[in-house]
């Protein structure tokens, strides 16, 4: 096999990794945390848009 190329992604995520071992256990190198604290701060969700303390949620997580 030869090496796989990695995909395009955002800066900030460039370290980030994630594998299944052969007992179907998600193995990655970053903290979920972490990963949800990127994903609130750069993915609109559309179930939240109305939410009046929308702007003190993502300002909490920067």
């Amino acid at each position: 096999m030869g090496k796989e190329k990695k995909p395009k992604t955002n800066k900030e995520l460039s370290r980030f990794d994630i594998n299944i071992d052969s007992f179907g256990e998600v193995k990655s190198n970053m903290k979920i945390d972490e990963i949800n604290k990127f994903l609130n701060k750069t993915v609109d969700d559309k179930k939240l848009r109305d939410r009046d303390d929308l702007d003190e949620i993502k300002g909490e997580e920067e």
